[in-house]
């Protein structure tokens, strides 16, 4: 009998089979590669919400526990997977200057905003009221973290490329028994791909599809990540990836047209030279309508268990996210009222 049978490997998967590992438990994920959100995504970590500056729940916490994992993993896989790089906001008038000032004043705010003005002078980017820097951030290369996760998992026997067939999962006494393999509990940390899961399917995961650029653009100097309309994250050699779209009515991961004409349009207000699209790519990412993970234990059954709803803000959520449930499982730590799913489940 194995300690966990887990379901999907992008970062929830990954993340929970890691902390698992790390704990000196026995793993096997399964996968069929379907959901390609965590593999296509931004994957950029930021503890304020610009758009109305205010600090992402637990941001510290968080931040404390992606660290930490995110290094334990380099080591392991022998990869620079995360960059630290500052994050600057672009101004678009003294009103949002002041708003941010005003921001940085905030306890719980302090430690991220930067009360100094960036006003340097990046090539082809027009901005007369500078910038603002937020502190302690920088990406994750997700596609390549995955990558190099699943080799891991293989060269250990540790993974089985297979879609899932719910009608096969037994509950027994002692745990739960999926096409002879015995396993004390099972994690279902499959994206989107929720919605077919006959446990979880009632809960409100509303995907959210999100459409990237990787554009080709040698006159940029750009060495940070700007934030503005859209994303600027720079990859090296001149390329940046560039996004991204938010569609709430369509849930396929096909690029599409209206997608790559917004992103374009966007580009061309904050750059003022050419550029090459290289790539454009498309994934649903699996958000809350409340903005906060799924996290929890089927009622009727104490060994199947969720771990999903990460959103936009995978890269920081998924270590936390993963050691809360892996605590609740093994210690009995209860969970955050804000992320346990028993707050969707109707009290009679």
């Amino acid at each position: 009998m194995i300690d966990y049978l887990i379901v999907g490997s992008g970062l929830a998967g990954i993340s929970f089979s890691e902390i698992a590992l790390q704990n000196n438990k026995s793993i096997l994920v399964l996968d069929n590669n379907s959901q390609n959100s965590s593999k296509i995504a931004g994957g950029l970590y930021n503890p304020v919400i610009l758009k109305r500056f205010s600090e992402v729940g637990q941001a510290k916490e968080h931040l404390l526990v992606m660290k930490d994992f995110f290094s334990i993993l380099e080591k392991k896989l022998e990869c620079k997977v995360h960059f630290d790089l500052p994050i600057l906001r672009k101004f678009f008038s003294v009103e949002e200057q002041n708003n941010w000032f005003a921001a940085s004043d905030k306890v719980n705010l302090a430690p991220f905003l930067s009360t100094n003005l960036i006003s340097k002078k990046f090539s082809s980017i027009d901005s007369p009221f500078g910038y603002g820097e937020v502190l302690q951030t920088g990406y994750v290369d997700t596609a390549l973290l995955l990558e190099k996760y699943k080799e891991h998992l293989i060269k250990n026997k540790l993974f089985q490329e297979e879609s899932f067939d719910y009608s096969l999962l037994q509950e027994e006494s002692e745990g739960v028994r999926y096409k002879g393999i015995q396993a004390k509990h099972i994690i279902f940390a499959e994206g989107f791909g929720m919605h077919s899961n006959p446990y979880f399917k009632e809960l409100p995961l509303d995907g959210t599809k999100g459409e990237l650029l990787t554009i080709k653009v040698p006159q940029l100097n750009l060495d940070v990540i700007l934030n503005t309309s859209v994303f600027i994250l720079p990859l090296g050699n001149d390329l940046f990836k560039i996004g991204a779209t938010y569609n709430w009515n369509d849930k396929t991961d096909l690029p599409t047209e209206k997608g790559k004409t917004e992103l374009i349009e966007r580009i061309k207000e904050i750059i003022s030279c050419d550029f090459e699209i290289v790539e454009h790519f498309a994934g649903v990412r699996p958000t809350v309508k409340d903005r906060r993970p799924l996290l929890g234990t089927y009622s009727n059954h104490d060994s199947i268990h969720i771990l999903n709803g990460l959103g936009t803000r995978g890269v920081m959520l998924g270590p936390a996210m993963a050691k809360a449930l892996f605590e609740n499982i093994e210690y009995q730590k209860p969970l955050d009222s804000t992320i346990d799913i028993k707050r969707f489940i109707k009290k009679s």
